[in-house]
């Protein structure tokens, strides 16, 4: 799992998502639970570090479950927990663990509650089942729950359901300090500036240094993001980052540039 090398350093925690699903691969439904997941998780002091776009084969689903969950301390999943015969995640979950797939007996109850009597049906009744071992973790909207085993959270594609879970998941993720951000922005190209960031970057090496291109006002501009666990280097950083811009004769806006 991911860590720093320096014993007297923060923890960080990282972690990975697998976006499950041929509709995603196709271009059919567009991803919205990759944002919403790195940005809580970065505010729970988790940082998201690789996602993949997996498609329904049982067997990609396994070997990227197993890859990531042996590369960071975190895994995520979303997709593939419904009803239907395509919803293969909790199967493939329980193959990348060496263990049976069961129907969880709390599972059961829930959705038994849920369901009308009599309309609990074999369809329906294949959301109950996770891997032997799994913990579930709460779905208070359409009850079906989500579950985890080790390292790995498995959650609905639906992004209500999703951050739902999320939440539901919480009290099983620790955290160290979150990622905190400052922006710059000038109305020039990057390659006019590119040289000067390099300068900067490598001055403040425990920081990291974006360059986002934009086009705004009728012109290029860039959007330079300093990212950082430390506030007061943070400053430092930005300081040094606008003095080295102004000194260039190049005009600076704290913040995002608006349209």
């Amino acid at each position: 799992m991911t860590n720093t090398n320096d014993d007297t350093a923060p923890r960080i925690y990282t972690a990975a998502l697998a976006i499950i699903g041929n509709e995603i691969l196709s271009g059919r439904t567009q991803d919205a639970n990759l944002a919403y997941l790195a940005k809580t998780l970065n505010t729970w002091g988790v940082e998201m570090r690789e996602a993949r776009v997996v498609p329904d084969i049982e067997a990609e689903i396994v070997a990227a479950v197993n890859a990531l969950r042996a590369r960071y301390d975190y895994v995520f999943t979303t997709g593939g927990i419904g009803p239907t015969h395509d919803d293969i995640t909790a199967d493939s979950i329980a193959k990348a663990f060496g263990v049976s797939l069961i129907e969880h007996p709390d599972a059961i109850a829930l959705l038994e509650a849920h369901y009308p009597p009599g309309e609990l049906t074999p369809v329906r009744r294949r959301m109950a089942r996770v891997p032997e071992g799994a913990g579930l973790i709460e779905n208070p909207i359409s009850k079906a729950p989500g579950f985890r085993i080790g390292n790995v959270f498995v959650l609905a594609g639906i992004p209500a359901i999703m951050r739902a879970q999320l939440e539901g998941a919480r009290g099983f993720i620790a955290g160290g300090r979150s990622v905190m951000s400052r922006t710059v922005s000038v109305l020039v190209g990057e390659s006019r500036i590119a040289e000067l960031l390099e300068r900067v970057q490598g001055d403040f090496a425990d920081l990291d240094l974006g360059s986002y291109p934009f086009f705004k006002r009728g012109g290029v501009g860039s959007a330079l993001v300093l990212r950082g666990r430390d506030e007061n280097r943070l400053e430092a950083a930005t300081a040094a980052l606008t003095g080295a811009l102004q000194a260039a004769g190049i005009e600076v806006h704290a913040g995002e540039i608006p349209d």
